[in-house]
């Protein structure tokens, strides 16, 4: 993977005053945290974070050659996390995290789909269920994606993740017997007529699912 060099400037002032006036500039408040190192605020320039982002293959999977201004301190970072404001679009702040180029890194890549299955020509349903992976590996061994032929797929068969082709040295992370993708039948529309509905004689009332909310490790907070 080739990394994407990012001139950074170290951040002085903090609280949200400081960040808006920031953001009015042109520039994006973010930190850098992770390889057992003091988190460091610092700025980027909006644009060319975006620009490098956008252009590039991996987009925000892409290794980040760090470069302070006006020092000679440097460092690959990866993006952990960002923000964007929901009404104009705009970076509002991003979370870097350290990795040596040496030492195994966690991060997820999406799959993507190749063909049109003999099933699916048969008149069944494509159920495309797990779109992105849970990878680690190397940061150069970071692929772009994973790709699956499903063109020979027939009705009701499968692809597991234990049966995809990833490249050398990268280990997937979520259950090896769950199903990425396969084929299905059509599930046929019920209609209830007025006379099966005048015949039901009991009301069930249908419970929410409860879904208990997990709790977000704690990372820098937005500031």
């Amino acid at each position: 993977m080739a990394e994407l060099t990012l001139e950074v400037s170290r951040r002085e002032e903090q609280g949200k005053g400081a960040a808006g006036r920031l953001r009015r500039e042109g520039k994006v408040p973010a930190v850098v945290y992770g390889g057992h190192r003091e988190t460091v605020p610092i700025t980027v320039d909006r644009k060319a974070v975006a620009d490098l982002i956008q252009k590039s293959e991996h987009g925000i999977r892409s290794i980040f050659l760090l470069k302070m201004a006006g020092s000679d301190q440097q460092r690959h970072a990866m993006i952990k996390e960002i923000q964007i404001d929901p009404i104009h679009r705009k970076l509002t702040h991003i979370d870097f995290v350290r990795v040596l180029m040496d030492e195994v890194v966690r991060t997820t890549v999406p799959v993507h789909v190749n063909g049109t299955p003999i099933g699916v020509k048969e008149g069944g349903l494509l159920d495309f269920q797990v779109r992105e992976l849970h990878i680690e590996c190397l940061p150069t061994a970071i692929p772009d994606r994973v790709d699956v032929d499903i063109s020979n797929l027939g009705m009701h068969q499968y692809v597991r993740i234990s049966e995809l082709s990833l490249p050398s040295g990268v280990k997937v992370l979520d259950d090896p017997e769950r199903v990425v993708v396969g084929v299905t039948h059509v599930r046929a529309e019920v209609v209830e007529t007025p006379e099966a509905a005048a015949a039901t004689t009991e009301v069930v009332p249908t419970e929410p699912e409860v879904i208990p909310r997990g709790k977000k490790p704690e990372e820098e907070q937005e500031e």
